[in-house]
């Protein structure tokens, strides 16, 4: 294990603790009220660290076909076996970006028909984002960077799952192995996608962009619910898959350090006097949002702490072992 790696569990675990410790806060002092403002609080925060951000729409839409490059090859793969066409991975002319390769992914062999045509719906819609983002930008579209997708112990999603204590350190997690697997890595890029463009759509400055990246950031909404839903439904026959997404919630947390954002998919009841049966229960949380109704964004550089499995101001690492392509590329400073 790398000293990256033993602060990673480290930050983990205290963010575990503290969410924990806040929580019963909550129930026991505060009451919904002050829950109310405390999300509204946390949406207002994450909107007004997207201004810090590079404000150039194509360096921004650049930043999102990167992450596009990285939803369609996973879902492609465990849909169809195959990953995009090469017509889809060239840089613009006007680019002088480097197309890397794709390391490990397959087909997952589907025992679920219902969970088989979810991935496939959504490696459609995803190798769409990929085509569309590619046409807006034009001869400015950066080529597909190098993308890690495999299932070795040493791969991006196996270093995830450690940190998450899916899988035991140095184990291999391995996201093609079964439909359950698939959708556990299917929720860790979901919600990062959502939170993304939603950040990004902050920055944008031409209209035209704006009403595309709405257009997207809804299409990757409905696909984390989608995900989020089957999850929790899996999960109320398999407890340790919801155990295991909120795990997921928590690693996405303490890596991104943007405070107690992130939201797992069950959610503890808090005391409340109009249905004490209902105190302590466990409730769905297929919606990650504030009190205000709100999904929360993130920065760029919080979005690539996450995909670069690094807490630390870097430029490649985890799902992008060389970094992604263009202007917008470095983690932030957590």
């Amino acid at each position: 294990m790398t000293d990256t790696d033993e602060q990673l569990i480290e930050r983990l675990d205290s963010r575990a603790e503290r969410r924990s410790e806040r929580r019963e806060f909550f129930r026991t002092a505060l009451g919904a009220g002050a829950i109310a403002a405390v999300g509204a609080t946390a949406v207002a925060v994450g909107s007004n660290a997207f201004a810090q951000a590079a404000n150039n729409d194509a360096a921004i839409l650049n930043f999102a076909l990167n992450l596009e490059y990285l939803e369609a090859q996973f879902y492609s793969f465990a849909a169809f076996g195959t990953g995009l066409p090469t017509t889809l991975l060239t840089p613009g002319s006007a680019s002088t970006t480097t197309q890397g390769a794709v390391s490990g992914g397959r087909q997952v062999n589907f025992t679920d028909p219902v969970v088989a045509q979810y991935a496939r719906e959504i490696a459609q819609d995803e190798i769409a984002h990929v085509t569309f983002l590619r046409a807006q930008l034009g001869t400015a579209a950066v080529a597909q960077p190098a993308i890690d997708i495999g299932s070795t112990a040493t791969s991006a999603f196996s270093l995830a799952a450690q940190a998450a204590k899916i899988v035991a350190t140095g184990a291999a997690f391995d996201p093609y192995a079964s439909d359950e697997a698939f959708l556990q890595a299917a929720f860790l890029f979901e919600d990062v996608g959502v939170t993304a463009y939603r950040g990004a759509s902050a920055l944008l400055t031409s209209k035209v962009y704006l009403e595309a990246a709405a257009g997207i950031l809804a299409a990757e909404a409905y696909h984390a619910s989608i995900i989020r839903t089957v999850l929790y439904s899996k999960g109320v026959a398999t407890p340790s898959l919801r155990t295991n997404a909120d795990a997921i919630s928590n690693t996405r947390d303490a890596l991104d350090g943007i405070s107690d954002f992130d939201q797992g998919i069950s959610l503890v009841t808090i005391a409340n006097s109009q249905a004490p049966a209902l105190n302590g229960l466990t409730a769905s949380n297929i919606v990650p949002t504030g009190q205000d109704g709100l999904t929360f964004g993130r920065a760029t550089g919080n979005v690539l702490n996450i995909l670069y499995l690094n807490t630390l101001p870097v430029s490649k690492g985890g799902f992008f072992p060389n970094g992604v392509n263009g202007s917008i590329a470095t983690s932030a400073t957590n």
